[in-house]
């Protein structure tokens, strides 16, 4: 008898490739992340001190409220509407809608028109997430708030979309270059029961997006994101009916190459993506040049990416910081001053982390200004 997988996620994963055959690397992603019985999303608090991870909006208040204040000038770039939704894409525990619902106190005219959805699958943050809102939600005036599975249920109209850390997650599918043909990552389950990564046979079919990486050299990874482009195709499609901005803040270098960027994140430190299925955080680079060439094809402007220090201190991180130094105790202030540190550092997440915006006019034929603070023309 060959010993048993580690764990039950494991097991059910051996079994199917014992069905079906090898994994690709997205199905394998999907099912860590996402199995209703032990996948990672849909079993645990990932997010805090006590969990895998950080975010920006845990690392600092002024980050959401900068993300609170940067959805009030693009309101207004959208030309005011009467009623306008903001949309958070995986929002964590509510920590930077709470923060944005903080800085929208002193713009009661615009608080009024705000109707919030959060787009969340995860039953046990969905919670969470009400716990941390319930403050900020009852304040006055009062803003409506609305739980969704994915975006297509979020109400029709003028809409801001704000995805921090969102892209990351989304399943990626990888290619090892072959000669001139490229052969799929896949992930398959040994004799000894573990899960391990091999390469498939046959030269892979022809996918949207490794067109991008014909110079690779032989042996190279490449990734593409599948789920990413149902996304864009979403947001062009509402932006043909109402005006639309989408601010999306995620890692990945400026110019995307070959590479294998897949890793996971346990306890604050980096694991083996296949050795505890379920267990971990999966995420990969994001590839903004990917995203802003299907965006084009679409309809949509692409703004960025900028570096998330850049977007910040042009948001007016250094004046809010300042704010806050004055009313805050001595033993606030080092952890007000390493929290902001720690957002625009360049060694930290200044450089690494990326803001990227895509905007869409409704049809009406009048094109939109650039949203803040990307004051320039979009990428072609």
């Amino acid at each position: 008898m060959p010993p048993e997988p580690a764990t039950p996620l494991a097991k059910r994963l051996c079994e199917r490739i014992a069905q079906d055959g090898p994994l690709t690397l997205a199905a394998y992603m999907e099912a860590c992340l996402t199995d209703p019985e032990s996948g990672y999303y849909a079993t645990r608090q990932p997010l805090g001190a006590r969990g895998d991870f950080i975010t920006a909006p845990e690392i600092s208040q002024i980050f959401g409220e900068l993300i609170g204040i940067w959805t009030i000038a693009t309101w207004q770039a959208l030309g005011q509407p009467d009623e306008i939704t903001i949309a958070e894409l995986g929002p964590g525990r509510g920590t930077l809608m709470r923060d944005a619902l903080r800085s929208w106190r002193n713009f009661p005219d615009f608080r009024r028109r705000v109707r919030i959805a959060l787009v969340e699958k995860s039953e046990t943050l969905k919670s969470v997430q009400a716990e941390t809102l319930a403050p900020e939600i009852e304040q006055e005036p009062p803003a409506p708030v609305t739980w969704h599975d994915s975006l297509e249920t979020v109400p029709e109209g003028p809409l801001i979309v704000i995805a921090n850390e969102f892209l990351d997650a989304l399943p990626i599918r990888q290619f090892i270059r072959r000669g001139s043909a490229w052969h799929e990552r896949l992930v398959t389950c040994t004799e000894t029961g573990a899960l391990a990564f091999m390469e498939g046979d046959r030269p892979a079919e022809a996918l949207p997006g490794l067109d991008r990486f014909e110079s690779a050299r032989d042996g190279a990874i490449a990734e593409i994101r599948p789920d990413a482009a149902p996304l864009i195709s979403s947001l062009a499609k509402r932006a043909k009916a109402a005006p639309l901005a989408s601010l999306f803040i995620d890692y990945g270098p400026e110019v995307f190459g070959p590479g294998d960027t897949l890793q996971a994140v346990s306890a604050h430190g980096f694991a083996d993506p296949l050795a505890d299925p379920g267990a971990a955080d999966l995420t990969a680079h994001v590839d903004f040049g990917a995203l802003s060439q299907q965006a084009a094809q679409e309809g949509l402007s692409a703004y960025g990416p900028m570096p998330q220090g850049e977007f910040l201190l042009k948001l007016g991180l250094a004046q809010r910081q300042e704010q806050l130094m004055k009313t805050a105790t001595p033993d606030q202030r080092p952890m007000l001053a390493s929290g902001a540190n720690r957002l625009i550092d360049p060694q930290q997440m200044g450089v690494l982390f990326k803001a990227f915006v895509l905007t869409g006019s409704g049809g009406g034929g009048r094109g939109l200004p650039p949203p803040p603070p990307f004051y320039s023309s979009p990428q072609s």
